[in-house]
């Protein structure tokens, strides 16, 4: 390929990769905000006393760890649109880019639950029994007490999860999420420019996961200080 129609290859492809980034970030940034708030119940309900929370949560973490998430997005997309079709009668669709955020947050959920429960069960016992000596009650215990320190130490998991995320979007093109990879399978199914596409696409996604592990090790090195 001479420079020229490297030039236009790059001219119409880069347009597109930004317009998937919004997408991917979309979803990704929902994902996991959402993700958090799942897996912290969740989280919470693996160390916590009650039997059928605990139970429940360990069935969602099994499923959800236990199959890919490429089954997981078609599942969301195609089959549980077509159960609620047959149970209520109409026809029933599923925005793809909605089916991609619920399989992003039930993904993301499953892991951030073992950091929440590991990151609850690091606060040292001395702090919980200190806050029952003043009379705290369970519930200002967990708020004053336990949960600043665990979200602190939570945060570098977090970002990992999310940067995972980020990566996990590629695999929504299945289901035509319009994310990074799934502009660039367009543009090579009408242009058959095969190779120039995807070297761009990879280096798309080497700079912006190398921008987002920076930020996160300028985070860790905050938290530290």
């Amino acid at each position: 390929m001479n420079l020229k129609a490297f030039s236009d290859v790059f001219s119409a492809v880069i347009p597109m990769l930004f317009r998937g980034l919004e997408i991917t970030m979309q979803v990704a940034v929902t994902g996991i905000v959402l993700g958090f708030f799942l897996g912290a119940v969740s989280g919470y309900a693996l160390q916590c006393k009650n039997k059928i929370a605990k139970g429940i949560a360990n069935i969602y973490i099994w499923i959800i760890r236990g199959t890919p998430l490429v089954v997981q997005a078609l599942y969301v997309y195609f089959a549980i649109p077509a159960l609620i079709t047959n149970i209520g009668g109409e026809r029933f669709t599923l925005d793809s880019t909605l089916a991609g955020i619920i399989v992003i947050t039930l993904n993301a959920g499953a892991f951030i639950s073992a950091i929440v429960k590991g990151a609850l069960e690091g606060v040292d016992i001395g702090q919980r029994e200190a806050g029952c000596a003043l009379g705290l009650t369970k519930g200002q215990i967990l708020r004053q007490i336990v949960i600043p320190p665990a979200f602190k130490s939570m945060i570098p998991g977090l970002f990992n999860q999310f940067i995972i995320s980020v990566k996990d979007t590629a695999l929504l093109s299945i289901i035509s999420v319009n994310e990074i990879t799934r502009q660039t399978q367009n543009y090579v199914a009408r242009t058959y420019n095969t190779i120039p596409a995807y070297t761009m696409c990879a280096l798309f996604y080497l700079v912006l996961l190398s921008m987002l592990m920076i930020l996160q090790k300028i985070v860790e090195n905050r938290i530290k200080r």
